[in-house]
């Protein structure tokens, strides 16, 4: 029809041949899909979803037909009553597992706290003796400014030495 109207198709540009890459191991497989991902960044990724958890179907609400693996019924009943006795201890289970999962997780929860209350006990009481400290420093301080005795390290440094200097010029002599 197009050859009909005169008018054509526009003709698309050829793709450059891109070499046959077999991959060797799984970082070859991985570097090629990022690679090819890479060629044309601005085309939005696929990222699946995770699967769901698998939950086993619910137990049924009423039971019509009660079997047992008696005498008595048929042989075809005892692996439908196999299959039901199965898919009963499969479901109890995954709440079994559903239930330790949940007592870990609270475990966990409990000792997070308790870890976190002896951190912030930690923490306070080494913040209140560096408090004590400051203090003590400032009352020292200020203790000396009033008495107008505040030693200059220095000053009180060079006296130890030339002390020490007349002592070993007594002892020479």
């Amino acid at each position: 029809m197009a050859a009909e109207t005169g008018v054509s198709k526009p003709a698309r540009p050829k793709k450059e041949p891109q070499p046959l890459v077999i991959p060797k191991n799984a970082t070859d497989e991985q570097r090629l899909k990022l690679e090819r991902l890479m060629r044309n960044p601005d085309k939005p990724a696929p990222i699946p979803e995770r699967p769901k958890e698998w939950n086993p179907r619910a137990p049924p609400e009423f039971v019509r037909d009660v079997m047992g693996s008696s005498a008595g019924a048929g042989s075809g009943e005892f692996h439908v009553y196999r299959h039901l006795r199965r898919r009963e201890y499969q479901r109890q289970e995954f709440m079994d597992t559903l239930s330790d999962k949940q007592t870990l997780d609270d475990e966990f929860q409990i000792k997070l706290k308790e870890n976190q209350m002896k951190a912030e006990e930690r923490t306070a009481k080494r913040r209140l003796k560096r408090q004590k400290l400051k203090e003590k420093k400032k009352t020292k301080k200020a203790k000396q400014e009033k008495n107008g005795t505040q030693k200059d390290p220095q000053k009180v440094e060079d006296k130890e030495i030339s002390a020490e200097d007349s002592e070993e010029d007594e002892s020479d002599e």
